[in-house]
């Protein structure tokens, strides 16, 4: 299996011995030793995946890497952050996903009205399986932990990922900035509840739901 580091926070190296993985297409840097690059349909799940994302809006274009040496991996300069899965599944919007082993499973999945306010559409690509995935944030990504006790309510335009046993929830609500009279409309939140991880970013995405 391939293995992942990080080289700096910025530039992810993947380091391969005849291993295969799934990144971004356009994003590899550099590289050492013999690598083999191949752009893949409808973000690395074949003509379905291709049909199927053009009907949801999800768009993700890949690229699959193989060879023999070390690749590296970066996107406009994002902080990159690395996600380990024990045959789970990530929940990922597909402009945050940049590599991803390539025994790892990668989908859609209907996240409900959350889209609606996000812009992003109602659906968000799914990694699923046991390896290591990359995403990345505009900024440095905050790991926060959701817990039963604990739920969690986030803004859409920071949202980048979740996974573990969590149930999401569209709502709108008072944000601090509507409360001070700056935002430009209804204010809308995700509500998490369960136990697992939620990634977020310090910037946020123009939303189409109203300042956030």
């Amino acid at each position: 299996m391939a293995t992942f580091r990080l080289q700096g926070s910025k530039v992810l190296a993947v380091d391969m011995a005849g291993d295969t993985v799934k990144a971004k297409n356009g994003s590899m840097v550099a590289y050492d030793g013999q690598m083999a690059f191949m752009k893949l349909s409808g973000g690395g799940e074949g003509i379905r995946g291709m049909v199927t994302r053009r009907l949801t809006g999800e768009q993700m274009v890949m690229m699959e890497v193989k060879g023999q040496g070390t690749c590296f991996f970066a996107d406009r300069a994002s902080e990159i952050n690395l996600v380990s899965l024990q045959g789970d599944k990530l929940y990922v919007e597909s402009s945050n996903l940049l590599a991803a082993d390539a025994g790892l499973r990668t989908g859609t999945s209907f996240t409900g009205l959350r889209g609606g306010a996000s812009g992003n559409g109602l659906f968000t690509t799914t990694v699923e399986g046991s390896g290591q995935a990359a995403i990345m944030s505009d900024g440095p990504a905050v790991v926060l932990r959701v817990t039963p006790q604990y739920p969690l309510s986030v803004d859409p335009g920071a949202y980048i990922a979740h996974q573990g046993n969590l149930q999401q929830n569209f709502q709108s609500g008072v944000t601090f900035r509507t409360f001070m009279g700056e935002g430009g409309g209804e204010a809308f939140q995700i509500r998490f509840e369960g136990d697992g991880l939620v990634y977020v970013q310090p910037s946020e995405r123009n939303t189409v739901g109203g300042d956030v």
